[in-house]
């Protein structure tokens, strides 16, 4: 991973007017079924948001281009699986990952709209749940207004770590934002980030196998 994404740190240093293509296009892609299970997204996310404290890149536009790429790849997975109903779940290429299609459908019968909030912070599911949503025959309007948060909540969380674990290095490390040790710093960045969003995700986690039990209880009532 470090042989792809240091050139990349390196590229974008370079040539500002495109790390916030480049930034677009990881939130987009990261929201494209299977696409989104092999594109390190996230990482690539983590890694350029170290690149703010040093004034490569401004704040604002960060958050900008990763939520507007989020945005954009969830809700056209959605409008796509809503336009093509439930047979685009047994088509190619989505037929050929029936186990990760069932466990979306799966979260989805089980959590509803929640799934559409849930599912932005726990991949690889999140790649796959919207177009489910919609080929599920989730309304839009509901798919909007629980996907609009979760996305606004979702760039803080990938893009905060970065950014404020290299403004700790240059404010009390004593590090040069263009110093030797620059390069590294999106290194430290993916890991707090990583760590971060890893446990962030395992709370959920937690929170809906503890709720599970209670739900089927719930159901079983008349």
């Amino acid at each position: 991973m470090t042989s792809l994404i240091d050139p990349l740190i390196s590229f974008v240093s370079a040539h500002v007017a495109l790390a916030y293509l480049t930034l677009f296009l990881a939130a987009l892609l990261e929201a494209v079924p299977i696409v989104g299970s092999v594109i390190p997204g996230s990482t690539i996310i983590f890694a350029l948001s170290a690149l703010v404290p040093g004034g490569q890149l401004a704040l604002q536009w960060v958050f900008a281009a990763a939520i507007a790429g989020a945005l954009l790849g969830d809700g056209s997975a959605f409008c796509l699986g809503h336009r093509e109903q439930g047979e685009i779940l047994s088509s190619w290429p989505l037929s050929r990952y029936p186990r990760v299609v069932a466990k979306s459908e799966a979260f989805f019968h089980r959590w509803g709209a929640l799934a559409v909030f849930f599912a932005r912070f726990v991949p690889p599911i999140r790649a796959f749940v919207p177009i489910t949503a919609g080929a599920l025959g989730m309304r839009p309007p509901m798919f909007f207004a629980v996907n609009i948060p979760a996305v606004l909540l979702w760039a803080p969380a990938h893009i905060l770590p970065g950014v404020l674990a290299v403004t700790a290095l240059h404010r009390y490390g004593g590090f040069a934002p263009h110093g030797g040790i620059a390069k590294h710093y999106w290194m430290l960045a993916v890991i707090v980030g990583a760590v971060v969003i890893g446990l962030a995700s395992w709370v959920i986690r937690r929170r809906l196998e503890a709720a599970k039990p209670e739900l089927q209880t719930g159901q079983g009532k008349p």
